[in-house]
């Protein structure tokens, strides 16, 4: 498990990833939570002028894998998403904040469950809510 506030060193670490491609910011990382935000652009836009769906997974998977990073057990060397589950409510348009808060709902020795909840901050409308499982991983 990592102390404290986890989220300046995740953001430097996405760089040249499909979070830090698409400008996810992360306000906080740490054990047992992650909470982050993208303004929603032409990037994050399907063909159809709405917000991708994939954009939406972007933030909330990459919530609870960070979260789930900062509250590994003692000699875990990482993890692997074995399940995720999204329901859309709604979306947002272009220039509209998307926020995302991830919450450890069991954290054992072999598996985590998280539960994340996309939030359109500009209209305060939850837009999807999520639940993630992983597979703790150990060296061999």
């Amino acid at each position: 498990m990592m102390d404290g506030n986890q989220a300046a060193a995740f953001q430097e670490r996405q760089r040249g990833t499909l979070p830090g491609e698409l400008d996810i910011e992360w306000e906080e990382v740490a054990n047992g939570r992650a909470r982050g935000r993208f303004v929603a652009a032409r990037k994050h836009m399907a063909a159809n002028g709405f917000l991708h769906a994939a954009s939406v997974v972007a933030l909330v998977d990459s919530a609870c894998g960070y979260g789930c990073v900062a509250s590994l057990p003692e000699g875990a060397s990482g993890f692997t998403t074995i399940e995720i589950k999204a329901n859309y409510l709604g979306t947002a348009k272009e220039g509209e904040t998307v926020a995302c808060e991830a919450r450890l709902l069991h954290g054992g020795r072999m598996t985590q469950v998280w539960d994340a909840e996309a939030v359109n901050e500009t209209t305060g409308k939850t837009m999807a809510v999520f639940r993630c499982t992983q597979m703790v991983l150990y060296p061999r």
